[in-house]
């Protein structure tokens, strides 16, 4: 008898509706699985045997035949053993086959009969939605995860034996129900606080203006001068997630696997800090199948590399076209899949080799030379997609010794938010801007006009630090944040020069 039960496999950060085609006839007993499977679903002959029978379930010994269709697509992971289990009850007429055109099943099976939960279900479910699933049968651990797509029944169960149940007796089960499809509101980070913060007022303000425009930020002195401290307190001064991108990130870290023991949705911006021995791959993503790298699980928050200069040069070059278009394609031979990849890049670097180039108190002992090498790691072009490149100085013995007089974070916040409210009110009509940092050039000539006195201001600039056009559109970007945190609508000549002062160590030697 033949049955076909319906499943999907991930291709990026979306799904494709696969078929699981089980046919079983007379001939030597054994499982055939076609349709270009990985190992994974190859092994899955041996652990949905085991399953059946330790459930309680006649196996069939038989010639059974397992097709995944399209069987141009490679089918991959775990996902496949509940629909290929389902399928093999329904074609030995143990399960009821009304209702397998209705569902999508997906789920990996332990040889107990109970169901595992599995990465990439929140795709799956809005694709399942779309294409006019009535219902989504996954283990009860993902079962949240999916509840997220409105419109789609979402049926959780342990093991083999309640989705058998579930076919044959559908009026005894009701849908999941999520449990909070709305990102609960950011009142208090539960992080660092920068009101721990003794000094530091310049970097403090380049955090601020950071997370109101978006922009991107490098930090630059010598060692304990307070980089990686300042940097790790910038998510508590970002705005919440709004549903739709929580609902982004979400899908991102499902097919990433990292969403079992994080509930429906991914409530909080990302903060991801990869060592320096990161490889291209694990930055931006790849592999044979490809999957999200770590700029993709940064979308819509952080990418904070610490150490800037001892990732390799080639590398850092990875980061240019995402930095520049907010998304990465990766190649393969069978396939091209895109990531998203809107990120906030947060660096430190010390100035030199010894790391005490300008240092007040201890003299470096690098030669210009050293320096020059030290820095040639980072390319121009790259330099030019960081907004803000501030100088970080070492505090003086007072500072260290006083107590911390700084402003909390809940009162940067709350700035924060209405710079942001105010960019998003003047971007109404364009979908794609959410901040300041993803202005293009025609915006810039909307949003950005100068007078004659800032024209005159940013065109000494540019010459005097030789700015490409590029470095002076970002100065632009940052003047209209801070003018946006000073509640202004026009930008000013003063929103230009503290503007200007971001980009003194362009190329520091």
């Amino acid at each position: 008898m033949l049955a076909r039960v319906w499943s999907a496999s991930i291709v990026g950060i979306d799904a494709v509706k696969v078929g699981v085609e089980v046919d079983i006839s007379g001939g030597l007993p054994g499982i055939v699985v076609l349709g270009l499977p990985d190992s994974a679903v190859q092994e899955s002959k041996e652990r949905v045997k085991a399953t059946l029978k330790n459930a309680g379930f006649a196996f069939p010994m038989r010639k059974i035949v397992i097709n995944l269709t399209p069987a141009d697509l490679r089918k991959e992971g775990p996902c496949f053993d509940l629909p290929i289990s389902v399928g093999i009850l329904a074609a030995s007429e143990q399960v009821s086959a009304d209702l397998l055109g209705d569902y999508l099943f997906l789920g990996e099976v332990s040889l107990d009969g109970s169901l595992r939960p599995v990465a990439g279900v929140l795709p799956i479910a809005a694709t399942a939605q779309k294409m006019g699933i009535a219902g989504l049968v996954v283990p009860v651990d993902n079962a949240q995860e999916a509840a997220v797509v409105e419109g789609l029944a979402v049926y959780g169960c342990k093991n083999i034996a309640e989705v058998v149940d579930l076919l044959n007796n559908p009026g005894r089960y009701k849908p999941v129900q999520p449990d909070n499809l709305q990102p609960l509101p950011k009142t208090a980070y539960p992080g660092a606080d920068l009101k721990d913060v003794k000094g530091q007022a310049h970097a403090r303000r380049a955090l601020e203006i950071a997370a109101a425009g978006g922009h991107n930020l490098i930090f630059v002195g010598p060692p304990g001068s307070g980089k990686t401290m300042l940097a790790r307190r910038l998510p508590g001064i970002l705005p919440p997630l709004e549903f739709a991108e929580s609902l982004e990130v979400t899908r991102i870290h499902s097919v990433a696997g990292l969403l079992k023991n994080r509930g429906s949705l991914v409530r909080d911006r990302p903060f991801r800090s990869p060592h320096h021995s990161a490889s291209g791959p694990s930055l931006v993503g790849g592999g044979s199948f490809p999957r999200p790298g770590e700029i993709s699980l940064s979308h819509q928050g952080i990418l904070f590399l610490d150490e800037l200069t001892e990732f390799k040069r080639d590398v850092l070059e990875f980061l240019r076209q995402p930095l520049e278009d907010g998304y990465v394609t990766i190649s393969r031979t069978r396939q091209s899949v895109m990531f998203p990849a809107q990120f906030t890049l947060v660096a430190s670097t010390n100035p030199c080799p010894c790391g005490y180039y300008g240092d007040t108190i201890q003299q470096c002992t690098c030669s210009p030379r050293q320096r020059e090498n030290y820095w040639a790691k980072l390319s121009g072009p790259l330099m030019d997609r960081i907004d803000l490149q501030v100088a970080v100085n070492r505090l003086k013995p007072e500072e260290i010794t006083q107590q911390p007089t700084g402003e909390a974070s809940t009162s940067v916040l709350e700035r924060v938010t209405k710079a942001r409210d105010r960019a998003v009110k003047r971007f109404q009509g364009e979908p794609n801007l959410r901040c300041n940092a993803q202005m293009q050039s025609h915006h810039l000539q909307k949003w950005c006009k100068l007078d004659d006195t800032s024209r005159s201001l940013l065109e000494a600039a540019i010459r005097k630090l030789g700015l490409s056009a590029r470095a002076s559109d970002r100065i632009l970007k940052v003047g209209r944040t801070i003018a946006d945190l000073a509640g202004e609508d026009e930008l000013k000549a003063n929103h230009i020069a503290e503007a200007i002062q971001y980009r003194t160590i362009d190329r520091m030697q």
